[in-house]
């Protein structure tokens, strides 16, 4: 067993602090990689916790080689946030993508104005809530394809690998402010330091640094709207959306999609699109979307950070976008049925 990134060493003060907020399946393999060897040298990691006291606890690793780990995580709790946040160079936020400005809303506050803030969930949203939050911190923003399923609460087993893309988020001229509180727009302008970067990108496997990150988030949230809420309506496997009865649902939300994605500057093209979302369906027909898995749980789905992002910003533009809100009142309608 592994004491990762003991504070108390001599060496503690020169190391950069790398906080997690989020102990998810993609926070514990986050956590595990970059607490590897050659990221320990550099960076101190811990977990920001819900919890009232700091604790320290195991997380055990099972790596796509199924070889396990175990390494001993400090959870920062509530009692401790005004003294060891401060201390904060990079927030990585793992979190559901509905609970990410309730607890930046706190957090954010007592963070470093130096401090860098990265987004790492699935959908849209909440990076434009969050920028308008800021005090001085920049913001970065990320996907990954890498996928992670708990085994138990602490042990994390990574099942697949894949891309995971950064970068830094650049509110565009265009951005119309979502409250009151615009006069922090050129914070979100600063970028994240270059030693940090080279920490992540060296330790997350087949990541890059995106200079288009905006746009490959949209690409991602095309997949996303086809097959999170269709393989959640209809409880099956990504596969199953190859077959031709779900082809005008895919179409028709994936166009709405790209109107709305180009109203916004973001060049996508319906054609390539499209064949990604299908290639997507083909490359994973044999797993369940986060949203099939979410209604299959009965919890707190991310429609609203997919389909709904969709239609909130479609909006803005006077674009209709029925497919997306129809996919939206679907879900809705199922957490309806095991929320009574």
């Amino acid at each position: 067993m592994i004491l990762a990134n003991d504070s108390t060493s001599p060496n503690s003060t020169l190391l950069k602090q790398v906080s997690i907020v989020g102990a998810g399946a993609i926070g514990q393999l986050i956590y595990h990689q970059l607490s590897t060897d050659v990221s320990a040298s550099k960076i101190a990691v811990n977990v920001i916790s819900r919890a009232a006291h700091s604790q320290l606890q195991p997380l055990t690793f099972t790596n796509l080689d199924n070889t396990e780990s175990t390494q001993i995580a400090e959870f920062v709790g509530l009692n401790d946030y005004s003294q060891r946040l401060p201390e904060t160079d990079l927030l990585i936020v793992c979190l559901k993508a509905y609970q990410v400005c309730a607890a930046l809303k706190i957090i954010i506050p007592m963070l470093s104005t130096e401090c860098n803030i990265l987004l790492l969930h699935n959908g849209m949203g909440p990076h434009l809530g969050v920028a308008q939050m800021l005090n001085g911190q920049s913001l970065s923003l990320g996907t990954t394809s890498q996928a992670a399923l708990k085994q138990s609460q602490w042990h994390t087993k990574q099942t697949g690998k894949g891309v995971t893309q950064l970068g830094t988020f650049h509110l565009p001229k265009h951005f119309k402010p979502l409250g009151t509180a615009s006069q922090q727009k050129p914070s979100a302008q600063k970028t994240l330091s270059e030693s940090l970067k080279n920490i992540l990108l060296t330790a997350i496997p087949q990541s890059l640094w995106s200079e288009e990150i905006l746009t490959m988030l949209w690409q991602k949230l095309a997949i996303n709207v086809a097959i999170n809420p269709l393989t959640a309506i209809h409880n099956c496997q990504n596969g199953q959306l190859a077959h031709e009865q779900y082809r005008d649902t895919i179409i028709a939300a994936v166009t709405e999609l790209v109107k709305v994605a180009n109203a916004e500057h973001i060049p996508l093209e319906l054609p390539s699109v499209l064949d990604r979302v299908y290639q997507v369906i083909t490359l994973t027909a044999d797993n369940y979307s986060s949203m099939h898995q979410d209604v299959l749980h009965q919890r707190t789905t991310e429609i609203d950070s997919i389909n709904g992002f969709v239609v909130q910003m479609a909006k803005r533009h006077g674009i209709t976008t029925p497919q997306n809100q129809q996919l939206v009142d679907q879900i809705k309608c199922l957490e309806l049925q095991y929320r009574r």
